[in-house]
């Protein structure tokens, strides 16, 4: 059981982290152990864990805040194992090296940015970048597919229902898009066979005035000469 200087500190801690949250990072405690806190630490931009939302437990012990707790990560994300507790400086990996002023703020913090490094340690396992931006992608998702993390955190659980939504909408407007332009091409191809007929048909009409040649001029001049000829003879019989 936790000793009353435990609860009072963890109480604290909570009321300073309302009033004054700590970016990237969400924390809160168990509704019915206060030893137990649950977070979620967001991914900075710019790094390979940017979009990402990685959950977890901190275990503290009942002697808090002269002893340390114990960290660890569920999602699956590239840096740590899961479900295993991670080695840290101000974890109950290193009790000597323990500091009581530390917080869960600054526990949360240290974590996050030892989850930026590549620096090995118990817990951690080596990915490629390409594997961590692929695990930050699918983190929410993972995420609100855990009970406790539903129940827990209920507004990372609406993020990802409107990122849902956002999703079929566009999804929805692609089909759209790409069903009415499929729609309109036999009408494209209607009006371009119609302006093909055309073309022909002024085709045609070109040939036929280039077969009519105009009446040949030598020809008039021959038909007057001998009309000519013709009025001219009876003339000559007189």
């Amino acid at each position: 059981m936790a000793e009353k200087s435990c609860i009072k500190r963890l109480q604290k801690e909570y009321r300073a982290l309302c009033k004054d949250p700590v970016s990237h990072v969400v924390a809160r405690p168990s509704p019915n152990d206060i030893l137990e806190w649950h977070y979620v630490l967001e991914g900075s931009e710019g790094t390979p864990f940017a979009g990402g939302y990685y959950y977890g437990k901190i275990k503290f012990p009942p002697e808090y805040p002269y002893k340390p707790p114990g960290i660890s990560m569920t999602t699956p994300n590239g840096r740590f194992m899961t479900q295993k507790k991670i080695c840290l400086s101000m974890s109950d990996f290193h009790p000597e090296s323990w500091n009581p002023m530390w917080s869960v703020s600054s526990i949360l913090t240290g974590l996050l940015s030892f989850m930026m490094d590549n620096s090995p340690t118990t817990g951690s396992v080596n990915t490629t970048t390409a594997e961590k931006q692929r695990l930050a992608k699918s983190s929410l998702s993972f995420n609100c597919k855990n009970a406790t993390f539903r129940k827990m955190f209920p507004e990372y659980v609406e993020k990802y229902n409107q990122q849902q939504l956002s999703e079929q909408v566009a999804s929805e407007k692609v089909l759209s898009e790409a069903s009415r332009d499929k729609s309109s091409s036999p009408v494209v191809e209607k009006n371009l066979n119609s302006t093909r007929e055309d073309m022909k048909k002024v085709d045609g009409l070109k040939e036929v005035r280039k077969k009519k040649q105009p009446f040949p001029t030598w020809m008039m001049l021959l038909l007057f000469s001998i009309f000519g000829v013709v009025m001219a003879l009876p003339l000559l019989q007189l």
